[in-house]
């Protein structure tokens, strides 16, 4: 592409310059020959100045609308692509009760990797109602059996129910609406705080947006802002810092109130102060729904009720904090390790 425009502009370029070169060199011809007066050249010069900025206009213009054409392109290419994961021809809206989540003999692979198993014969229950927490070393598969639940991915084997309805036969719309996710990379739009925040409920009032700052521990920054709820958080969320970033994003998860939470290592990045205000407005949005908690700080998972110990996608170990470290096992070690490197 580079190439294509360098050539282009040298080859405009030349000709511009040679539209001078031309005047310049055809009228001193005709002064010495006679045919024409100093002044006739001089005036000429001039129409050359006031022809040549609209060309100039016209080539910046022929640039940005082939880079125009190209984009659509892209855009229309991108647009046609059907999704590899549909609903069913029978799929029926996902009706929520208690969000009792249960995993049976799943197995799943990515494609790139040649067969290789990231979940084997998973097993794996969570009560509706309680907060549980997946941990393991990194590449254990904990993402996955979470992308799985949302159906990101579809597993090659076994079944995973909600309520106990395989999520196979559930749309896609109602399976998302009943899953809010807080991930470690927040994403954030162009845009001010209030449109982010509707991104959780469109139709949010901004007393309600209110509510969900509070309950993030974000309303007394917000109410600081000269702006407001009108304040730009910039791309990607730029303007503000990343323990700022990550409380907007539960307070967008709030707004939406679904009853499965996933907190996908939020806090893993983050110093100690974010950490604990993340940590409290997520034990705020969690009461009374499932939540799964996917953290490296094995500190901030002491209290779940249920920890689960993921190894090469399976189920190593199961208990709670003060159970599993009585075992001495995989998850020991690994507090130990953790530990030792705080």
């Amino acid at each position: 592409m580079y190439k294509q425009m360098a050539s282009y502009h040298a080859g405009i370029g030349f000709m511009r310059d040679a539209y001078y070169l031309i005047t310049v060199a055809g009228g001193a011809i005709l002064i010495a020959l006679g045919f024409a007066e100093v002044t006739d050249l001089l005036t000429f010069v001039l129409y050359v100045s006031v022809v040549l900025p609209p060309i100039d206009r016209l080539i910046n213009f022929t640039e940005q609308l082939q880079q125009g054409i190209a984009s659509f392109e892209r855009f229309t290419e991108v647009m046609d692509i059907k999704p590899e994961i549909e609903d069913n021809k029978d799929a029926k809206p996902l009706e929520v009760k208690d969000a009792t989540i249960k995993f049976s003999d799943v197995s799943f692979s990515y494609e790139s990797r040649s067969g290789e198993k990231v979940t084997s014969h998973l097993d794996l229950t969570i009560p509706g109602g309680s907060r549980v927490a997946l941990v393991g070393e990194s590449g254990a598969g904990k993402t996955t059996i979470v992308s799985l639940l949302a159906r990101f991915y579809e597993r090659d084997k076994g079944s995973i129910t909600i309520d106990g309805v395989d999520i196979k036969d559930v749309t896609q719309e109602s399976l998302h609406k009943a899953i809010g996710f807080v991930q470690q990379s927040v994403f954030l739009f162009d845009a001010s705080i209030r449109e982010n925040l509707r991104y959780g409920k469109s139709d949010a009032t901004d007393e309600e947006l209110w509510q969900a700052l509070k309950v993030a521990n974000l309303y007394e920054f917000v109410q600081s802002l000269p702006e407001g709820l009108d304040t730009e958080v910039g791309e990607r969320g730029t303007r503000l810092s990343g323990g700022q970033k990550q409380r907007l994003s539960i307070a967008r998860v709030f707004l939406k109130n679904p009853p499965i939470l996933i907190f996908d290592e939020a806090t893993s990045s983050l110093d100690t102060e974010s950490e604990a205000l993340i940590q409290d407005a997520f034990n705020n949005i969690s009461k009374g729904k499932t939540s799964i908690v996917i953290a490296h700080r094995l500190s901030t998972i002491a209290d779940c009720d249920k920890i689960f110990v993921i190894e090469k996608g399976s189920v190593k170990e199961a208990g709670t904090h003060q159970e599993l470290l009585a075992k001495n096992g995989a998850y020991a070690r690994l507090y130990n390790v953790k530990r030792d490197v705080l």
